[in-house]
């Protein structure tokens, strides 16, 4: 950027001082906000020479405060653990498990197609239930006893 300010100079459009500070702060990247707030806090008047020097410090250390990388790797494999139980505290730190979607209610024109009346599904039909109730109230199971 200097060379293109020394450039106007020569042709006969010189830029202030100032102007040409602006100009080279505005065509930095944004990881140099910091110090370009810094600069303007302290309404520093540099050279163009000073600025640089400045600019080489400046970037140096956004170089090193940038190079900590965090690194997150998913683990594909479920391990499984072989013969150990859950302890307590295994058990109270373990992810909840996430909340299906609320169902939704059928509107006024939803037929039931059991009853086929209006105003509700077929699992809240009153006589659908029922039959299931006596269904599954007339059916025995192996022993030979009967169930709820």
């Amino acid at each position: 950027m200097i060379g293109y300010i020394e450039s106007l100079e020569k042709l006969g459009f010189p830029l202030s001082p100032e102007l040409a500070t602006d100009v080279i702060l505005q065509s930095l990247p944004a990881s140099f906000e910091p110090f370009i707030l810094n600069f303007h806090m302290n309404s520093m008047e540099k050279s163009m020479a000073e600025l640089h020097v400045m600019l080489k410090t400046a970037e140096e250390s956004i170089k090193k405060s940038s190079s900590h990388v965090m690194m997150v790797q998913k683990d594909s494999k479920k391990r499984k653990r072989k013969g150990k139980a859950k302890t307590s505290d295994e058990i109270s730190s373990s992810k909840p498990k996430p909340v299906g979607k609320p169902k939704a209610s059928p509107a006024a024109s939803d037929t039931c197609h059991h009853c086929h009346k209006t105003g509700h599904w077929r699992r809240n039909c009153k006589l659908y239930l029922e039959e299931l109730k006596k269904k599954k109230g007339s059916k025995t199971s192996s022993s030979g006893t009967e169930k709820d």
